[in-house]
Order: C-alpha cells, then sequence, then structure tokens
C-alpha cells in the first residue's frame, strides 16, 4: 500500500503543510516532510490539484534527500470525473505545467482532447479512487464513459471504512479486469493522525463557501463519515490485504 499525501495547497483537502520539519509541532502544524521523516520515507507520494505547491515540495525533498514523485489531478471537462497525472521526470514536470495551462479558466477544468494532444510516455495517467468516472456513475448515477484507453492507466484502490468503498473497490477492481488495466493499494494522507479529524472538518467547512449557513455542530459535509484518511491508518492498514 502506498500513501498519497496531499498538502494545503489543494485548498480544502488537507491540513498537512510542505513547512520544514519541525518535530517539536512549535507551529501547531504538521508537515508532509514531518511525517516523511519520522517514518524514514524514501519516496514521497504528493498529489495536488495545483501547482503552486510543487517549487516548495521539490527543493525541501531535494534538501532531505526523498525523491518526489508529483501528481496533479485535475477535472476533465467531459462530466468533470477526475483524474491524475502523474510527472515520471523533469520533462514530465514540463509537461505538466503545460497540461496545467490548458485549463478552462471558467470551469476549472481540461478536456481529455487537451489532455491527448499534449500526452508524452513522461507521464502517467492514474484513476483516482474517489471522483473517478465509476464513482460518478455509481454515487451520483451518471453516465460517464471517457475515452482513457490511450493513456493506459493504472486505478487506485483504497479502503477508508466507508460504507460504499467496497461497492466501488468490486466496481473497479471487475473494470480493470474486464479492460486490462493494472492497479494499485493506496491510501489518501489529508491529516497526521485520527485525532486530528475535528481540525479537518473544521478547515472544510472554513474552506467550504456555504459555511455560514452551517455550523461546527451540523457542517453539511457530504460523505464525512471516517477518520481513517491520516497517516496512522496508514501505518494500521499497511500490511493488511482487504
Amino acid at each position: 500500500m502506498i500513501p498519497i499525501f496531499t498538502s494545503h495547497y489543494s485548498i480544502g483537502k488537507s491540513i498537512l503543510t510542505l513547512n520544514e520539519p519541525n518535530p517539536e509541532n512549535t507551529d501547531g502544524s504538521d508537515s508532509v516532510f514531518d511525517i516523511a521523516q519520522e517514518n524514514n520515507l524514501k519516496q514521497l507520494v504528493l498529489v495536488e490539484n495545483s501547482l503552486t505547491g510543487f517549487p516548495q515540495a521539490f527543493t525541501k525533498s531535494k534538501e532531505l534527500g526523498i525523491e518526489l514523485i508529483f501528481g496533479l489531478k485535475l477535472a476533465c471537462c467531459e462530466q468533470k470525473h477526475k483524474v491524475i497525472v502523474f510527472a515520471k521526470n523533469a520533462r514530465g514536470c514540463k509537461k505538466l505545467n503545460l497540461i496545467f495551462s490548458t485549463k478552462s479558466a471558467e470551469d476549472n477544468c481540461v478536456s481529455i482532447s487537451s489532455l491527448k494532444d499534449n500526452w508524452s510516455k513522461d507521464l502517467l495517467m492514474v484513476i483516482p479512487f474517489y471522483d473517478s468516472f465509476i464513482y460518478k456513475n455509481l454515487m451520483q448515477f451518471d453516465n460517464c464513459t471517457p475515452d482513457i484507453k490511450s493513456f493506459n492507466p493504472t486505478f487506485f484502490l483504497e479502503y477508508n471504512d466507508l460504507p460504499f468503498d467496497a461497492m466501488i473497490r468490486e466496481k473497479v477492481i471487475k473494470f480493470c479486469e474486464s479492460n486490462g488495466y493494472e492497479t494499485e493499494e493506496v491510501k489518501s494522507i489529508k491529516y497526521k493522525n485520527k485525532s486530528d479529524l475535528e481540525a479537518f472538518q473544521t478547515y472544510q467547512c472554513i474552506c467550504n463557501r456555504k459555511f455560514g449557513q452551517k455550523s461546527l455542530s451540523n457542517p453539511g459535509l457530504d460523505h464525512f463519515g471516517s477518520d481513517e484518511f491520516c497517516f496512522e491508518s496508514f501505518l494500521e492498514h499497511a500490511a493488511q490485504p482487504f
């Protein structure tokens, strides 16, 4: 199982920072690099929905001798399902920047045709477990069938103790078996410990445009029913098959 980190640069998606490691936690926040150093991680997989934090992540990873694998999560204009595009090398990073520049300013999405036009062997497409076209078809009753065959994507599999996880896993596995796609077991990391869930909830509420109509006792956050999106849970389940 691979931990997939996200930082505060993805607004509303994580309370982890990309700050200098601070073992004593004097500023009250947890950095991705704190977790990496504490657990002797030699490789860091970071997925963000913008490139804003990439320079900081790249610089700090290099200083600490950690291999950075950076992925950009994108909404596809075709029914807004999401994909992750990973850079395999420096040329791939330049391609990521080019792809990011093609996003529609109005809809904040990129078309599949634009991805095809800018694709190269220096990139890898991954289909996330949540927000994928399979997820949207199951959970939102969409009928989304994107043309992704030419990308030969890998599909992420997760289990975070949400009631619909098993159903989505089953559909993803069957789809991949039928189409010859690879799968990878991962864990999305949005905060460090289970005890940080309330802080993460508060942060999501603050980032929610409709927060003025909500309260912390009734935040109205869809599917916010698990404390498993953390590194503590990863350590508990990393060696256990699902």
